[in-house]
Formats: structure tokens, C-alpha cells, sequence
């Protein structure tokens, strides 16, 4: 059994000719609005609520109004008012019984209607396991396609990200559309100014 070094070696030593990389530019798909865009796709595709959101409304008067029969919010956002933060849990089952997790976005993507959620919080199962989410997000981070959203991309102090696109669902199981399957049923983008 050979080592991978010394596999890579042979390959190097019987190489009769090498060529740079290709230069390659892609621009990816732009639009003429990307937020129009963004949330074309994001209701019709990507299955989720879109709420615009002013500079004075009250998020959580909004969060009520979307989602009047939720017993538990959690959010580590300041302003929110929550049941929950996923910064003090002990463990991340302590959210399990999230209705509504608020979490912030960090760029939205016209092409697909994805939205970049970088880890801000201790426990990162509020973006799996809430029956609900409702992200916030600016329309000034609001981007093309995902070429321009990669160029944004910064990982944090953990390390993770992520990107969501509406709720979860599957159609592998008996071949139905099933919501909820590995984590939310819904999401709520609140498109804030």
C-alpha cells in the first residue's frame, strides 16, 4: 500500500507537462433589482413569507402579527423579545421547543433567494430546530447571485455558516412533499431597511 505522498511523487516525477490554471472571471447572473428579484424567488420557489419592514416598525409587534400562536420565541438579538436565548442554554435540546426562532442574516442572494446565516450564537440548532424562523436581513445585503456572495463571506469566532432558503422540505418520503422534515416548516424573511 503506498502513502499518499508518495503516490503524489510518482504522479510529479512522471508529469511530462504542466499547465497554469486557467484564469477563469465569472460574473454570474445580474438583474436589473436585485431585491425585486430576491423576493420573487423567495415566495415563489423558495416557499417563505417576505415582510418588508420600516425603519419605525415595532419587529416585535411584526413577530406577534406573523405568528400569533407562538408560545416560544428565541433569539439572541437584542430587542427581541424572547423566551429563549441560545447563548444562555445549556444545551441546544433546551430550544427544542422553539415556535419561532429570530436570527439575523448576514446576505441575500437574488439568484436563489439563500440567505448567509453565520453562527452569532453559542447554540446553532435555533436555525434547525425552531418550527418557525423569521430572519432578518437588509435589503442593502441583498446580492446578485452567489459568486457576489461568496466574495462577502467572513466566518466569525465559530466558524460556521450557513446558508437557508425557505423552509425545509423533502420529497424522497413516499414520494410527497413533506415541510419541516430536517428543520423549520416555515420561514418569515423580514426585509428591513
Amino acid at each position: 500500500m503506498f502513502s499518499r505522498e508518495e503516490i503524489l511523487s510518482r504522479l510529479r516525477k512522471n508529469t511530462r507537462m504542466a499547465f497554469d490554471k486557467p484564469e477563469v472571471n465569472i460574473r454570474g447572473i445580474q438583474y436589473t433589482d436585485p431585491v425585486a428579484q430576491f423576493v420573487k424567488t423567495a415566495t415563489t420557489s423558495g416557499g417563505a413569507k417576505v415582510v418588508e419592514i420600516n425603519a419605525d416598525d415595532d419587529l416585535n409587534l411584526k413577530i406577534r402579527e406573523c405568528y400569533p400562536d407562538a408560545k416560544v420565541v428565541s433569539s439572541n438579538i437584542p430587542g427581541i423579545k424572547a423566551d429563549k436565548n441560545p447563548n444562555t442554554v445549556i444545551t441546544a435540546q433546551d430550544l427544542e421547543d422553539t415556535d419561532v426562532g429570530v436570527i439575523r442574516g448576514e446576505i441575500g442572494v437574488a439568484e436563489n433567494a439563500c440567505i448567509w446565516i453565520p453562527q452569532t450564537m453559542k447554540e446553532k440548532a435555533i436555525c434547525f430546530i425552531s418550527e418557525n424562523l423569521v430572519i432578518l436581513i437588509s435589503r442593502k445585503n441583498i446580492v446578485n447571485n452567489m459568486h457576489e456572495a461568496y466574495d462577502h463571506i467572513q466566518f466569525n469566532d465559530y466558524g460556521f455558516g450557513t446558508f437557508i432558503s425557505g423552509p425545509s422540505k423533502t420529497a424522497d418520503i413516499e414520494q410527497s412533499l413533506v415541510y419541516g422534515a430536517q428543520a423549520a416548516r416555515g420561514v418569515t424573511i423580514f426585509l428591513c431597511e
